[in-house]
């Protein structure tokens, strides 16, 4: 990992993602699986350290894996976030997606907040901490979908689906790009 580099993680396994169920704002906890895979994940970060920081997103899955992540790596308490929260996935929160095309998910997923929504509050978050702690190395921890949909719009190309505990790089430099982006706009 580029000693440059953030990590966005994805928080730990939930019963609702072993079944395949719409999670989004419901605070489902992490299981015993998701448990493992936030120490794995802590031990992996270790390794590419070291880190000055550690935030979360406010659900309970989030800041769990967080503060597995955070004790492993020394770095004191998580900082929680509220804009990091997974998409509201509305009426469809709890649905049973196993076996839907990527059509009939799409639909589902729309009936709550939009993409669009996801991307400019997830971006306006990450791009909030950047100027707070330049030159800092940050773990973020969220949730697949915001991390998905932030990524692709930062990258410009789709980011594919992002699995429980997993880390992907993001370079912070994308992020005060976009913040001086929004300052013209505001």
């Amino acid at each position: 990992m580029n000693p440059q580099a953030w990590a966005l993680v994805r928080h730990g396994e939930t019963a609702w993602n072993r079944a395949s169920r719409l999670q989004g704002r419901a605070d489902i906890p992490l299981n015993d699986t998701g448990r493992t895979q936030a120490l794995a994940t802590a031990e992996a970060l270790a390794e590419a350290g070291p880190w000055d920081l550690v935030v979360s997103s406010t659900l309970g899955r989030a800041r769990e894996t967080a503060r597995i992540i955070a004790h492993r790596l020394g770095t004191g308490a998580v900082v929680e976030v509220p804009a990091l929260v997974e998409r509201d996935y509305g009426p469809a929160e709890g649905t049973d997606i196993a076996g839907l095309d990527e059509r009939a998910k799409g639909e589902l997923m729309e009936a709550g907040e939009s993409a669009v929504s996801v991307v400019l509050r997830g971006t306006a978050a990450l791009a909030g901490l950047a100027a707070a702690h330049a030159g800092k190395r940050l773990v973020v921890v969220s949730h697949g979908t915001l991390i998905r949909l932030v990524l692709s719009s930062l990258r410009g190309v789709d980011h594919p689906r992002v699995e429980n505990g997993e880390v992907v790089e993001l370079d912070a430099g994308l992020l005060l790009d976009f913040d001086e982006g929004l300052s013209t706009v505001r």
